[in-house]
Formats: C-alpha cells, structure tokens, sequence
C-alpha cells in the first residue's frame, strides 16, 4: 500500500526522537583515577607498544642505571588487587580495580607483593618485575582499562600517545609514591552527620562530621559504605566537629558515601576537583 508523504515524514520524526532519547539518557564515563607510572619515584623508564600487543598496553623497561629484572612495581592508583597466574601468556599478574569501572593490569611478574584481595595505596608495591609467561625479557606490561576496554594510558592526567613503535624513542620518570599529596584543602556538601574514623575503615569510632560545608584534605580507598545501590569506597581525611571522650578528632577519616553532590565511588570537591589520594 502506497504511504502519503505525511505519513512518511512523521515516521522518520518519530524514528529520529527515538535515538535523541537514547543518546541523551547515555551515561557518561566515570571519571580516571589520577594514575601515576607504575614503578618508583624518580625512576626513569622508557616504553613502548609493538604490533602485536593487546589493548592500548605499554611494556616499559629501566634506563636510568638500575636493573629492570626485580624492581618494584607500584599500583599506579588505589584498589583492590587480586593476583592471577597464565603461564601461556601474562605469567603472574595483578589486576587492580580502582572502582568506577577501571581497573590496571601488570603483567609479567616475577613475585607478587600483596595478597589476593588486598587494599592497596598508590604507590604501594604490589610485585616485582619479572618475564614470567609469554615474555622474551623482564618489563612491565601495564594497562588501563575501562569498563573491561583498554584505554590510552594517561599518567598525570597526561597521555603518553602517540605510542613509540620500539624503546629509547620516548622516556617516562616516575612520581609515584614521592609522598606530598593532599597538601590543601577541598571543600565539599555532606547530606547527613556522619562518623568519622581513625583509619579508613569503621573500626575505631573518633567523633562525627556534622552535614554542612566541611574542608577534606585527601582521600584514601577503604571500606565499602553505603546501601546496595548507593555507596563509596573512597574515604575522606578531615578533622571532625564533635569528638568522643578520649579520642583525636583531627586527622580523622569519614566516608565519601556522604557526598551530596557524587555518585558512586566518586570522590570530588564542590567545584567537580577530584580530591587527590592521601
């Protein structure tokens, strides 16, 4: 049956506000971890992607005098890590997750460092560098990834693409684990009073934060709070308003969960500053 063009034309209307609604309710990316270089402060090392690497991995090697087989590497961000073996390929891994849908893989290690399922800091050593598995020589292989899909790295909020085809083109030195972090002042909404803590964790009870405008210095990765659909793992240091008898009110750590303004395991200020790690 032949269609008027008035039909025709409302169909597509129809059609075309159909995909503006999906496109307009797509949920955006979950911000970055602030990730650093996966080895130690002062480090330098250079990297490389060949063609037959997975992902958008880089493999780094040492070139500052130190040896690459047996140095350090650090969790560029802080998570969870869990400990994986595949002698076919990467040898002893770590993934760690860093909440909001990313996550870092290094591969290749000699041993690991932490246990299966630990808490990690930034900067924390989680293994040494190695060539276990599928590898011709110690280097570490790292990704970033989100939501499962590999991702440019960025280290310091600064990509290191366009990637070498081969080592000693490009050089990275590390920051990692130099300490400072955390050296101002953020300021942020909380909805509700809520307790705050010796560590990040709901152990040790110091006093409470009231709801209002408080001051946060960092953040740390704790404990998980919050509802089943509602919660945070990031926790924030601050000094509380009320202090229980016997107990150090400064200093002390209160779950981001109480963020007005964020969603899950997000940690920002009032201006959308990611909050740095302690």
């Amino acid at each position: 049956m032949r269609r008027s063009p008035r039909t025709c034309l409302l169909a597509l209307l129809a059609l075309l506000g159909g995909l503006l609604t999906v496109t307009a309710t797509a949920s955006p990316a979950a911000a970055a971890p602030n990730f650093k270089a996966p080895y130690a402060c002062g480090q330098q090392w250079t990297y490389s992607h060949h063609s037959a690497e997975v992902r958008q991995a880089l493999d780094f090697v040492r070139t500052d005098g130190g040896g690459t087989a047996g140095s350090p590497v650090l969790a560029s961000a802080a998570g969870t890590a869990y400990r994986y073996s595949q002698p076919s390929g990467a040898g002893n891994y770590i993934a760690v997750e860093h909440g909001g849908g990313w996550k870092t893989y290094y591969f290749h290690l000699a041993a690991f460092s932490v246990a299966n399922g630990a808490q990690v800091a930034q900067g924390q050593q989680i293994g040494t560098t190695g060539s276990t598995g599928n590898s011709s020589g110690a280097h570490i292989h790292y990704e970033q990834l989100y939501n499962g899909v590999g991702q440019t790295i960025v280290i310091n909020g600064q990509s290191l693409a366009p990637y070498p085809g081969s080592y000693y083109g490009k050089y990275l030195t590390s920051d990692n684990g130099c300490g400072g972090g955390g050296g101002g002042t953020y300021w942020v909404d909380t909805f509700a009073n809520a307790t705050g803590y010796a560590a990040a964790n709901t152990a040790d009870a110091q006093g409470v934060l009231n709801a209002g405008t408080n001051y946060v210095y960092c953040k740390v990765w704790g404990a998980r709070v919050g509802t089943a659909s509602q919660f945070n793992h990031w926790w924030l240091r601050t000094d509380l308003d009320v202090v229980y008898a016997g107990n150090n009110g400064r200093n002390a750590y209160v779950s981001a969960y109480y963020l007005s303004r964020w969603g899950n395991d997000e940690a920002r200020d009032n201006n959308g500053t990611v909050i740095p790690n302690c």
